[in-house]
């Protein structure tokens, strides 16, 4: 889980810095969310039972605005509410890349603060519970 941290920095950095000039910048937050998505597949951890303090979101309050500011061409997209219906042509809804950026990166600052802040066993507990239930989902949007 070396890597973890680096690429979480790399990818959140959009969220928390206007402006950024980064060259392809676009091609590398395709990496970065593809490394992540393939670390999910290496998380082990003992479970931590301390109770710990929770993350405070309220403290990254501009993190939409920024991934604005950083990429100009992101914005809504048609997405198919029920993939297997293949029948079905009409039930279809609007994504919001720009969204799904955000809550990313919420996700991942929170795996991060959670390791520095808390223990690596609670941050990587948490990894595994928001991806799945979250993360995952706005990561395979975002790269379609």
């Amino acid at each position: 889980m070396r890597e973890l941290i680096p690429t979480i920095n790399e990818i959140v950095k959009y969220g928390l810095e206007p402006n950024l000039a980064t060259f392809d910048k676009e091609k590398k937050l395709e990496k970065n969310l593809v490394k992540i998505y393939q670390l999910y597949f290496d998380i082990k951890y003992k479970y931590d039972e301390t109770d710990f303090p929770e993350f405070d979101k309220t403290e990254y309050p501009d993190i939409r605005q920024n991934v604005t500011s950083n990429f100009k061409d992101f914005g809504l997209y048609k997405a198919i509410l029920d993939i297997e219906d293949i029948d079905n042509l009409k039930d279809d809804a609007i994504g919001d890349a720009i969204d799904d950026l955000t809550d990313i990166i919420i996700d991942l600052s929170e795996i991060k603060w959670g390791i520095e802040n808390n223990s690596l066993a609670d941050g990587l507990w948490f990894f595994k519970l928001i991806f799945y239930a979250h993360t995952q989902q706005h990561i395979l949007d975002l790269l379609n």
